[in-house]
């Protein structure tokens, strides 16, 4: 009877340490997953970066066509690309949108060459969980507005007219020509030895309340009105 009893109670043990030991798997295992989904999040995060500053790499780097047929569309491709990417590497102050929802405001001002590439290209980025919205604009009252205002080249006799529109605005202004920065622009993008090139002029962006990712800063043939670099 005494033995009886050993036995069922030694089964029962048993059991109870099974189960405990499977329990202490699955915590053990839900807890690796709980990591691995962490690591997963914060790599997913470090990718994106990295992928935008490839693309920007691409762009600064690769040679356009020398063929005047195929060169027209690459060059209009790139510009619209450099576009859709430059919000990744902006800060906005929080009170710049109306909303956490509402989109970035590419604005473009003046004649407009690659508008269909430029709405194509923004249609695959959402650059700090926003959507970005282009729209032409006609009228300088128009622009406070918006978030980027890329200025045509067909506009550069009213460079000092637009900006001062924009001044203290939170705006990026964005053109293409080496006189725009001279004219108070913050960013400037151009082809020499068919790749594209850009500047900054970073007094112009801070004046705009905005901050410029270094990694950006980096790629830039030329940072104007550094402050960092006046200390050196």
């Amino acid at each position: 009877m005494l033995r009886a009893f050993a036995y069922c109670r030694e089964r029962i043990v048993r059991r109870r340490e099974r189960r405990a030991a499977h329990q202490d798997g699955q915590g053990r295992r839900a807890r690796q997953q709980h990591l691995v989904t962490g690591e997963q999040e914060q790599a997913f995060g470090r990718g994106y970066a990295a992928r935008s500053l490839g693309i920007f790499l691409v762009l600064l780097l690769a040679p356009l066509s020398t063929t005047a047929q195929s060169s027209v569309p690459m060059e209009y491709r790139i510009k619209a690309n450099f576009l859709a990417m430059v919000p990744s590497f902006i800060d906005w102050p929080e009170d710049a949108f109306p909303s956490t929802q509402a989109p970035i405001l590419v604005c473009v001002l003046g004649e407009f060459s690659f508008g269909i590439n430029l709405a194509r290209a923004v249609q695959s980025v959402t650059p700090h969980g926003r959507r970005i919205e282009v729209q032409p604009k006609h009228k300088d009252q128009e622009l406070r507005s918006c978030h980027i205002l890329f200025v045509s080249r067909s506009e550069t006799k009213r460079y000092e007219k637009v900006l001062l529109a924009v001044q203290g605005a939170d705006v990026l202004t964005v053109g293409e020509t080496p006189d725009f920065l001279k004219a108070g622009g913050a960013l400037s993008f151009s082809f020499e030895r068919e790749t594209l090139q850009f500047e900054v002029n970073l007094l112009a962006a801070t004046s705009a309340h905005l901050k410029i990712s270094s990694r950006l800063l980096a790629l830039a043939k030329q940072v104007r009105n550094n402050p960092e670099a006046a200390k050196l």
